[in-house]
């Protein structure tokens, strides 16, 4: 299995295929739940974000969507659990693409009420099926690391009030992320980010900052999903340490952590408090999430 610079197996295989049905058996057996981590903060930015525009249906931009896993947890009240047992079912395995996209607009067909949401990735089979099952109300497919918006991708990012990602930074970076905040002339949406700890986060907090946001990182780390391989694992744990970072009793106990980096306009950041209610509540603490 090939790794990338930062020692963590490539899974792509499973983001490129016709349907989920992959993506869901693999990352099952991997325990990921970042996504179920990430709903009620996306959820607390959202609410956030109506009462600075209160009226407004959100427009939500979901970096790295894959399948729609967000868009099905945040519009769909659908759970990591409920998404693992649906494609796990003996009777989905046997299903065609069309049953099973079938079936899927059924379970979502009342989701577009509560937020606009836009996913943008570099695979095209993963935004069709999140188009096809009404998860995606638009979809983007691009490599902003390498390519410009187009002038259609900028139309259909105009007016984003939220960028969320659960991952793919890393496999994107300080590029994308000017290209997405300045995609609509002086508009910048807010950003919730969560980012694996191995990934430096600083050239894009850089990038952000020289465009008028503030940023702030949660002081929590949230479990994204078990280790592959011991290998992996041990490329990942060397990883940290080279960056001079502890994975004692985090990630050399086998799983992958990720921060939550949230990211909004100067002007917003100063009237409202970026801390995530469920912080406030809880308390910041370094554990599991």
């Amino acid at each position: 299995m090939p790794f990338d610079a930062t020692g963590k197996a490539s899974l792509d295989h499973i983001y490129t295929e016709p349907d989920p049905r992959a993506y869901f058996t693999t990352l099952r057996d991997l325990e990921y739940g970042i996504p179920q981590l990430a709903k009620p903060y996306f959820a607390d930015q959202i609410r956030r974000h109506r009462q600075v525009q209160p009226g407004r249906t959100p427009r939500i931009l979901d970096l790295g969507c894959s399948y729609g896993v967000n868009a099905a947890l945040l519009n769909g009240d659908a759970t990591m659990d409920e998404l693992y047992q649906r494609y796990a079912d003996p009777a989905v395995q046997v299903m065609s693409r069309d049953e099973l996209m079938a079936r899927d607009r059924k379970r979502f067909a009342d989701r577009r009420a509560r937020a606009r949401i836009v996913g943008l990735d570099s695979s095209q089979p993963a935004l069709d099926y999140a188009l096809g099952a009404g998860l995606l109300d638009d979809a983007v497919c691009a490599d902003l690391e390498t390519n410009e918006l187009t002038q259609s991708q900028r139309a259909l990012l105009a007016g984003t009030d939220l960028v969320i990602s659960t991952g793919c930074i890393g496999y994107v970076g300080a590029s994308t992320i000017a290209r997405i905040a300045t995609a609509d002339g002086d508009h910048r949406p807010w950003m919730a980010h969560f980012v694996l700890r191995m990934v430096p986060f600083d050239p894009i907090e850089d990038s952000l900052r020289e465009l008028g946001y503030d940023i702030e990182h949660v002081d929590r780390l949230f479990r994204q999903r078990r280790f592959v391989s011991s290998e992996e694992q041990d490329q990942v744990v060397d990883s940290l340490r080279s960056a001079g970072i502890d994975p004692g009793g985090l990630e050399d106990t086998g799983w992958f952590y990720a921060q939550l980096h949230l990211c909004r306009p100067r002007a917003v950041g100063s009237s409202v408090d970026l801390t995530p209610a469920t912080d406030r509540v809880a308390g910041h603490h370094r554990g599991q999430g």
